[in-house]
């Protein structure tokens, strides 16, 4: 039996920053989605947005409750080599502490299959 998902976003993995040999652009990270393994299946996540939820010290009022946490936004923006790894731009640059935690993907704005 296939285990019902109640959730509109996926996982995924913040790897690091798209870099080369001597540079770092902090302005795009590499996500790793949970169950995306190829280029083809990386590519229905072009235009989804992204999520980077996290508990900070201090509480902040967001539509009259008080809470801790707090999200970066951002945007899936292309594939990233051929395992299936995706760039995302954020709206605020992830912090370095952020490596290694989950980022939500989420399955929305949905595209509409072209068909010819």
């Amino acid at each position: 039996m296939v285990k019902k998902l109640d959730r509109l976003y996926s996982r995924a993995v913040f790897l690091g920053f798209r870099r080369g040999i001597t540079l770092q652009n902090e302005n795009q990270a590499l996500l790793r989605i949970e169950g995306v393994k190829t280029k083809e299946d990386a590519k229905w996540y072009i235009g989804k947005r992204a999520a980077y939820v996290y508990r900070a010290h201090k509480a902040q009022t967001k539509k009259n409750k008080l809470t801790k946490y707090r999200s970066i936004q951002g945007k899936v923006i292309a594939v990233h080599g051929t395992n299936g790894v995706v760039r995302a731009k954020f709206a605020h640059n992830l912090p370095p502490q952020a490596i290694g935690k989950l980022v939500r993907v989420m399955l929305y704005p949905n595209r509409p299959a072209i068909t010819h």
